[in-house]
């Protein structure tokens, strides 16, 4: 079962990216249509949660949180509209609708990627809030770190390389824990930073903590791919299989890959442990991750 907070969190990214959009000029309607489209159209938000739950936890403020989740999501959702891409996953659904390309094209598909990650940047660069430069500084630098070369993209480069390749357990995890794994690191991180804490043991078990949780997701991932319907997960299922991509189930079997995901979650759960914060809300958002169908 999913936290309490989860839906409020969920409801205020939402109306935090419309009004960020609403901010944008619309000079290229048919771009800032796009953007929209693909940034408002829902999902799970895990990475704002973990922003909003981390950072509210450490004494952070929702202004400093705010933009920090913004901007992440921001990100998140261009990483989405360019893996759909013909060139890379060639997906038609997303969260149940048409992706991007399919329902503008492609070209306008690429550009409103290309605009959602420097939006990225432009939200923390012009933050409101009481950060120090360091700390604003900081949170930039965390999530260039993890969207490039030593983060999401090297993960997502791996994983079109691998593709109906056979390698080993350890590439796998390599390349799950930068294409997926990264972002929801910078989560917890970016909290951290938007908060006022000097704790590098705390960012450190938190760091912990959400590496354990990135990878029980994608392992979830995979094995959703097997086990769920297109109506429920929104996205095709058994698109993985079909386009012989690296999987936990087709490395380890179905049942291992269960085992490895339960695994992960008591991983995450005793970094927790280590925290001397309440993170009931936290086990709870971790315990969501590998029970959830969709």
């Amino acid at each position: 079962m999913a936290p309490e907070s989860l839906t409020l969190y969920q409801q205020r990214i939402e109306q935090q990216l419309q009004l960020t959009m609403a901010a944008q000029p619309q000079s290229a309607k048919r771009l800032h249509q796009a953007m929209s489209y693909s940034l408002t159209n829902g999902g799970k938000r895990i990475r704002p949660f973990l922003v909003y739950a981390c950072g509210t936890m450490l004494g952070a403020s929702l202004t400093n949180l705010d933009s920090a989740a913004c901007a992440l999501e921001c990100v998140h959702s261009y990483s989405l509209i360019h893996d759909d891409l013909p060139a890379m996953d060639n997906d038609d659904l997303r969260r149940g609708k048409p992706t991007c390309h399919k329902a503008f094209d492609e070209a306008t598909a690429i550009l409103a990627g290309d605009a959602l990650q420097a939006l990225a940047f432009d939200i923390l660069a012009h933050a409101d809030g009481d950060l120090s430069p360091q700390r604003k500084l900081k949170r930039l630098a965390i999530l260039a770190n993890a969207s490039g070369v030593a983060g999401m993209c090297a993960g997502q480069a791996i994983d079109l390389a691998q593709t109906n390749q056979h390698t080993d357990l350890a590439t796998l995890e390599q390349m799950h824990r930068l294409k997926t794994g990264a972002l929801i690191e910078c989560a917890v991180q970016l909290a951290y930073y938007s908060s006022e804490l000097n704790s590098p043991e705390t960012l450190d078990t938190l760091t912990r903590f959400a590496s354990a949780l990135g990878l029980a997701f994608q392992v979830q991932d995979d094995i959703l791919d097997i086990e769920s319907d297109t109506m429920v997960l929104g996205k095709p299922q058994g698109s993985d299989c079909k386009a012989n991509k690296l999987t936990y189930p087709a490395l380890l079997g179905l049942e291992q890959a269960k085992a490895k995901a339960q695994q992960l979650y008591q991983d995450a759960l005793a970094a927790l442990d280590c925290l001397s914060y309440d993170t009931n809300e936290l086990k709870a958002f971790a315990q969501y991750i590998v029970a959830r169908k969709f």
